[in-house]
C-alpha cells in the first residue's frame, strides 16, 4: 500500500483534529501519502480529495472540530453514489481510507470495503459513546468534563436561591453523557434512556430534600428521555414546589479543547488504524476494550449489542441520596 485518505464524517467530536493529525504524521513517517478529504463522504463523492503533507496539520491537536470538514451525506446510502466515491479513490490510486466517526459513518465504511473492496478503516469519533464494541469513544471524555463544567457553575446559582435546576444533556439514545458526567458533578437525579423514567419517585425524592432542609437539586437529563422543559412540567403536576429551572446545554458539548484522555486515544487509534492498512488489512475498526488498543470486524461491530452499565448508574443513585 502506497496512497491513503482520511476522512471526518458525521457530528464533529473533540479529538478529531488530533486523529486526522496523528493518522497523517504516523502515515507520512511510515513511508504513505496521505491525502485528505474535505466534508466526508459528501466530498469524496464531490472528489473534494487533497493531498496532506506534515505541515498539512501543524498546530490543529489543541483544536476542537475538524480541519477537514464534515457533514452527514444521506445519499451514500445508495449504491450508485458508494460507487462514484470509490471511482475518485482508484483515481488517485488510493487503496486505504481511514474514516474517523459513528455508527452512520461505519455504516458507509462497511458498504465501502463490502460493495468495492475498498480497505477502510473505522475509528470511533463521537461524544455519544454509543458504539457498543468500544468502552470509549473519541471526544466523550472531552464533552463530559464539559458538561461536568457546567454542572458545577449552575449548582452554585441553584444553591444560593434554593432552586431545582434541570440540565438537558447530548447523547441521542445513549445515557453515557448524563451518566459520567452527573457522578462527577453530584447530581442528585440522572435521568437515562436506557431505564424507565419514574416520576413520581423523582418527585417523592425531590420532596423529601426539601423537608429535610436541601432546597437545591440538580437533575442530569439525557437528551434520549424528554426535554427539560416537558419534564420541568411533570414534576409541577407532580407537585413540586418552588422555583424549576432548565438549562439545555446544546452545542457547547461538541467543541473546545480536546482532553488529555481524548489526545491520547486519537494517537492510539490513529496508530492502530494505519497499522492495519500497512498490512493491508480492511474491513475493520479500532477501538479501546479493558485499556487495550483493539480491532473488530466493521461488520460484527455494528451488530453488537451495547450493554448499558447498570452497576454505574446504582452507584449514581446511592450516592445522590
Amino acid at each position: 500500500m502506497k496512497k491513503i485518505a482520511v476522512l471526518t464524517s458525521g457530528g464533529d467530536a473533540p479529538g478529531m483534529n488530533a486523529c486526522v493529525r496523528a493518522v497523517t504524521r504516523y502515515a507520512i513517517n511510515s513511508g504513505l501519502e496521505v491525502y485528505g478529504v474535505e466534508r466526508g463522504y459528501t466530498g469524496l463523492v464531490n472528489n473534494k480529495i487533497f493531498q496532506m503533507n506534515k505541515r498539512s496539520v501543524s498546530d490543529i491537536i489543541q483544536r476542537g472540530g475538524t480541519i477537514l470538514k464534515t457533514s452527514r451525506c444521506p445519499e451514500f446510502k445508495e449504491k450508485e453514489y458508494i460507487q462514484i466515491a470509490a471511482d475518485n479513490l482508484d483515481a488517485y490510486e488510493i487503496e486505504g481510507l481511514v474514516v474517523i466517526g459513528g455508527d452512520g459513518s461505519y455504516r458507509g465504511a462497511k458498504d465501502l470495503y463490502e460493495m468495492f473492496g475498498v480497505k477502510v478503516i473505522g475509528i470511533p469519533g463521537t461524544i455519544d459513546n454509543d458504539l457498543a464494541y468500544t468502552d470509549y469513544t473519541l471526544g466523550f471524555d472531552t464533552t463530559v468534563n464539559t458538561v461536568l463544567s457546567a454542572i458545577n457553575n449552575l449548582r452554585d446559582t441553584m444553591t444560593s436561591h434554593d432552586r431545582v435546576c434541570i440540565i438537558e444533556v447530548m447523547g441521542r439514545k445513549c445515557g453515557d453523557i448524563a451518566l459520567y458526567a452527573g457522578i462527577g458533578g453530584g447530581a442528585e437525579s440522572i435521568l437515562v434512556p436506557e431505564l424507565e423514567c419514574n416520576i413520581p419517585a423523582l418527585v417523592r425524592k425531590i420532596k423529601v430534600n426539601q423537608r429535610i432542609g436541601k432546597t437545591s437539586d440538580i437533575i442530569v437529563l439525557a437528551e434520549g428521555v424528554m426535554k427539560a422543559e416537558e419534564l420541568k412540567q411533570q414534576l409541577k403536576d407532580g407537585g413540586v414546589t418552588g422555583s424549576i429551572k432548565t438549562t439545555t446545554l446544546g452545542y457547547i458539548q461538541r467543541g473546545g479543547t480536546p482532553s488529555m484522555q481524548d489526545r491520547l486515544l486519537a494517537a492510539q487509534f490513529a496508530k492502530k488504524a494505519v497499522d492495519l492498512l500497512l498490512q493491508d488489512i480492511g474491513g475493520k475498526v479500532v477501538g479501546i476494550r479493558d485499556n487495550h488498543i483493539i480491532a473488530d470486524d466493521i461488520a460484527e461491530a455494528l451488530a453488537r449489542e451495547r450493554v448499558f452499565n447498570k452497576e454505574l448508574y446504582d452507584e449514581a443513585v446511592t450516592l445522590g441520596l
